[in-house]
């Protein structure tokens, strides 16, 4: 396979993921959330264009049993920002017209909007990421995507659409973001979600690094929670799991109140689980 690979999360034992396909149109991505686990890539956030993307996907795309699930992306946003001018993602989506696939799209951005003539046409269903509201928070945190009111805005359009589309509440920072939770449960919902996934913060090194200086302040108070209390799975540094528990148990009371499925991500929580699916894909057609 050139550029449609089978999605590996590193072996993870916590994830719970379906059998599925994962391609990032993209080599890193220009939204610079500061939480990203994907900077083990050599410069990341300054994404390129891969070279003849659509011929290699064409190749791709005929040795991949029918039915399967393609999710755009796993690492790069599909819509980072240059994708506004060069339209690879929807290239890439006319490219997998024709082929009996399940396209499941995970974005920050608005500009999901521009493909939804494609997306109609195609299995899909699409999920939109918001960690926080406040202004002074999202924009440090995600410094060049799009308003969460946006996403919102988008989550709305795709299901008047009658595209399925799901929220990852992902992830959650305790002391800075988790008080929001409930509001962008009830935002979603009024949007028309149908799904929410969710999960904590569990920073890498570098990822740590950039959360600490953007909030010197929250993240010396949590440092001992993670560092100290915590443990760490994989390369990731994790909360201690009663308060993990907490705060998705939270996330899912809120979701089992409006009546959406809910899921948690690399938790190690499956029977909190109401969804078919933790990443969204169930709600794709067959």
């Amino acid at each position: 396979m050139e550029v449609v690979n089978e999605f590996d999360p590193w072996g993870g034992e916590l994830c719970t993921c379906p059998n599925k396909y994962s391609l990032n149109p993209y080599t890193g991505c220009g939204h610079r959330c500061i939480y990203c686990y994907a900077t083990y890539i050599p410069n990341f956030f300054r994404p390129r264009r891969k070279k003849n993307l659509v011929e290699r996907i064409e190749r791709d795309l005929e040795r991949i049993p029918s039915g399967s699930i393609i999710s755009l992306s796993n690492s790069s946003d599909p819509y980072t920002p240059m994708d506004e001018e060069h339209q690879d993602t929807r290239n890439c989506l006319e490219a997998m017209k024709g082929y009996n696939l399940r396209i499941l799209l995970v974005t920050k951005s608005d500009l999901v909007l521009r493909d939804m003539d494609l997306l109609r046409d195609l299995k899909s269903a699409v999920t939109l990421t918001i960690t926080a509201l406040k202004k002074e928070v999202h924009r440090k945190l995600e410094p060049n995507a799009p308003s969460p009111h946006k996403r919102l805005e988008a989550m709305r359009e795709l299901e008047k659409e009658g595209i399925p589309t799901g929220l990852r509440l992902d992830p959650i920072f305790p002391e800075l973001t988790g008080e929001e939770s409930g509001e962008i449960i009830e935002k979603a919902e009024k949007a028309g979600v149908r799904h929410v996934v969710t999960s904590t913060f569990k920073p890498r090194k570098d990822g740590w690094n950039r959360f600490r200086k953007a909030f010197p302040d929250t993240a010396e108070r949590v440092k001992p929670l993670y560092f100290q209390s915590g443990e760490k799975i994989g390369n990731s540094w994790y909360l201690p799991e009663k308060i993990r528990k907490r705060v998705v148990e939270k996330v899912k009371e809120e979701c089992l109140e409006r009546g959406i499925d809910f899921a948690t991500c690399r938790e190690g929580f499956s029977e909190m689980r109401t969804a078919g699916s933790c990443d969204g894909s169930h709600l794709i057609e067959e």
